[in-house]
């Protein structure tokens, strides 16, 4: 896990494991939906989730093209834009995969505006 919004496309034409920028023809569009979200996190807009074992790993303004943090092909949100049209983003939200339900107050409360803010936008 992490704390990052990306957006598409998360596969790329080279397939390399990290570090190409793969542009969909809504960049911008995806750009201001997942900056829409990551600037009211406290944590995502920072751009440094400081995950365990990933301590060095940033992100300009909280947010990610999928193929330039990490190539995955046949992913839904590349699958969704390119066959249904739909703009989706995905939101990484936590470090860990699974946080114990201790924590789940204080991701809530670390994710409501960004949540109101998105429904906003879209």
């Amino acid at each position: 896990g992490s704390v990052v919004a990306s957006y598409p496309y998360d596969d790329s034409p080279t397939h390399r494991i990290t570090g190409v920028y793969s542009k969909s023809a809504d960049d911008e569009v995806f750009k201001y939906l997942a900056k829409a979200y990551a600037s009211h996190h406290p944590i995502m807009r920072t751009g440094k989730p400081n995950c365990p074992g990933e301590e060095g790993e940033t992100f300009p303004d909280g947010i990610t093209n999928g193929a330039q943090w990490y190539d995955v092909e046949g992913g839904m949100q590349d699958y969704n834009y390119v066959w249904a049209n739909c703009f989706e983003i995905t939101l990484e939200l936590s470090c860990c995969k699974y946080p114990p339900t201790s924590e789940l107050p204080k991701e809530w409360e670390n994710n409501r505006e960004s949540l109101l803010a998105f429904i906003e936008k879209v």
